[in-house]
């Protein structure tokens, strides 16, 4: 019995970055990447993307819509180090250069099902008034070498950020052999983030 019971358990992830809300901003694109623990292992898709540019819609809401297409299995041993999908949005400054409107960060849902996600997005600030200052003249604005940073932790209590629009993001979440590895996800509600409930010790 026991040379035919799993040994991982698998999660499968497809869905879109589907629209933001960034009133200030046009013409923007979107870059995402997966970040996840060392007991998980990509089997299958993609890790990361980046989408086209999008424009305003003309309607009263005025949605920047992507419906940039997600899609990857993973295989892992433990729950621990579930994995976050990252995003960073980028556009053009008033002199043309690209820079990034914002970073967000959110746990791929626990429970299987359809789930919908609204992420605020955060941008880094310059600490000072000079700096401000320098760094719109140069069109150089403070931003991270790696984006995966943002659902790291480590460091962020010391970096000065704004808050600054949100992204919605679907996603169809399907797991298996979780049961038969003694693991199970509760039933949550596909509208909130069910937390890190399931994964104990999961970063959050």
């Amino acid at each position: 019995m026991a040379a035919g019971s799993p040994s991982v358990f698998l999660l499968m992830v497809n869905g879109q970055v589907e629209s933001a809300q960034f009133p200030e901003f046009d013409n923007l694109y979107c870059k995402y990447c997966f970040v996840y623990g060392q007991d998980w292992a990509p089997t299958a898709g993609l890790e990361e993307g980046i989408s086209q540019i999008t424009s305003k819609s003309r309607d009263a809401c005025q949605a920047l819509v992507w419906n940039f297409p997600i899609d990857i299995t993973f295989k892992s041993t433990n729950p621990f180090g579930w994995p976050q999908i990252v995003l960073s949005v980028y556009g053009p400054d008033v002199f043309g250069n690209d820079v990034v409107r914002g970073y967000g960060a959110v746990h791929v849902p626990f429970s299987p099902g359809r789930h919908k996600r609204t992420i605020p997005m955060f941008v880094p600030e310059s600490t000072s008034k000079l700096q401000k200052f320098t760094s719109w003249f140069m069109g150089r604005r403070p931003e991270y070498t790696d984006p995966k940073v943002v659902a790291q932790g480590e460091g962020r209590e010391v970096t000065r950020v704004r808050s600054q629009g949100f992204v919605t993001l679907l996603f169809n979440v399907v797991t298996k052999d979780m049961r038969k590895l003694g693991y199970s996800s509760r039933p949550a509600d596909t509208q909130s983030d069910p937390g890190p409930s399931l994964p104990q010790g999961t970063p959050g």
